[in-house]
């Protein structure tokens, strides 16, 4: 009898020792947010959204993800007061054993799940992270679980009131075939123009879609010799240039590397499909993470950096649709199609949307400013953002040599004049210092740290 009883006594220590071993405490790696980021992407390429509704998709969960840290690291501040409407969040009840890096990590899961049409993707991702949580320490992990869903209310309520949910009800933008100037649908698919109301989104930073307005382009003119035709006979010399040389052309694999044109139609005979290709911004977003990657960044710098870039993304896109539907101005390939040679075909599928100013420069500018900002100039970094999608990786010395040429491979694709690009890159480079300008977002301390 003593035997069995100093046999279960054994038995319950252990037990007891191996809970105690269990009840831990919860460390969350900048790895696992960027996994969580790239979850998001991944369920946008199967949901297709268009680019501006990628950038508010990105925008959103980062915010709450950066206000819960900010709220318990000195090193940063809240976007309260800067960011449009943005409230401060409720803050967690005292004495709860928070884990706020877990709390930011649900939030903005939480988020995106609301964000995305595919939700059971982001829940099974969600789900495998919290049973990890869960068997650390189940306390710190229900606290910091019920936070992150706090905030991540809060934030949606706000969220809710950017005037997207009225945008799905305004009418499709319609085509004026009589006026040689405008936009007509290209093919092959001859989509409608997408997002025809992306101007009336709420900006988060910038004072209103109209703030950076650009120069109009130059007065259309078929005319031989003036400044419209020679911009469109530019498209169609460098088109035909490196299509001779073909896919060996150095210019058409900066095209290709820099297509994101999630609207890519595939032709098979009476078979019409779209290939899956991330969005511009959802680039950008892949070179804020190699470059937190590359500088070893913390938790909290890294969901500091992904909110930065992500802010200037997305009033980049609000600025560069204002314009597009503006000026509403024809693509190169109807032109060319139309007047110069019926059979020409541009390196990369037009994407459906107005020409005039370039997205991809637009965004490019802005972007880039915020991460020269946050990492400094001169940062060379190798993009391996494309090679999920067949394409080999990238070098760049900076920043901003990479927007360069993120911006100059919509010529080299044939969907852009030189002119969109140039007074593109020009309005996303003003927009993003004005962006990073307007924020405060760390400290002095912290800023200088971050420069250096």
């Amino acid at each position: 009898m003593k035997k069995i009883l100093m046999g279960v006594a054994i038995i319950t220590v252990m037990i007891a020792c191996d809970t105690k071993k269990v009840e831990g405490p919860i460390v969350v790696t900048p790895e696992e947010f960027h996994t969580s980021v790239d979850k998001v992407i991944e369920i946008m390429i199967h949901d297709i959204f268009s680019p501006p509704v990628a950038s508010r998709i990105f925008a959103y969960p980062n915010i709450a993800a950066y206000e819960i840290i900010a709220l318990h690291n000195e090193d940063y501040l809240s976007l309260e007061g800067q960011v449009t409407d943005l409230a401060a969040i409720p803050k967690p009840e005292a004495d709860l054993p928070i884990n706020y890096q877990v709390a930011a990590l649900v939030a903005h899961m939480e988020l995106s799940k609301r964000l995305i049409f595919s939700e059971n993707r982001m829940e099974a991702f969600r789900d495998s992270l919290y049973g990890v949580w869960k068997t650390k320490n189940t306390s710190v992990f229900d606290a910091s679980k019920t936070y992150g869903l706090k905030v991540a209310e809060h934030v949606g309520t706000w969220m809710n009131k950017d005037n997207y949910a009225q945008t799905r009800t305004m009418p499709k933008f319609t085509v004026n075939s009589d006026d040689p100037t405008r936009w007509q649908p290209t093919p092959p698919a001859y989509m409608d123009g997408i997002e025809p109301h992306w101007n009336k989104i709420r900006p988060f930073v910038i004072d209103s879609a109209q703030q950076f307005k650009p120069t109009p382009p130059p007065v259309f003119s078929m005319e031989e010799g003036s400044d419209f035709y020679r911009e469109l006979k530019e498209v169609y010399d460098v088109g035909q240039k490196i299509t001779e040389i073909g896919d060996e052309s150095e210019e058409i694999k900066i095209a290709k590397f820099w297509d994101c044109n999630p609207y890519v139609s595939v032709t098979r005979g009476h078979l019409m499909f779209a290939t899956k290709k991330i969005t511009p911004g959802a680039h950008w977003i892949g070179i804020t993470k190699i470059s937190c990657r590359k500088t070893d960044s913390d938790f909290d710098k890294t969901i500091f950096a992904y909110t930065k870039t992500s802010l200037a993304i997305a009033d980049a896109f609000i600025s560069c649709w204002d314009e597009k539907y503006r000026s509403n101005l024809i693509r190169p390939e109807t032109l060319i199609n139309q007047h110069i040679d019926d059979n020409w075909k541009p390196v990369l599928q037009t994407p459906p949307f107005p020409e005039y100013t370039s997205g991809h420069s637009v965004v490019s500018g802005a972007a880039s400013t915020a991460l020269t900002n946050i990492f400094g100039d001169d940062f060379a970094f190798d993009d391996d953002t494309e090679t999920a999608y067949g394409l080999p990786i990238r070098s760049f010395t900076s920043f901003n040599q990479a927007a360069d040429e993120a911006a100059i491979s919509r010529m080299y694709g044939g969907i852009h004049y030189r002119v969109a690009i140039e007074v593109g890159l020009e309005q996303g480079r003003n927009l993003g210092d004005f962006v990073v300008n307007h924020l405060r977002m760390t400290t002095k301390k912290e800023m200088a740290s971050i420069q250096n």
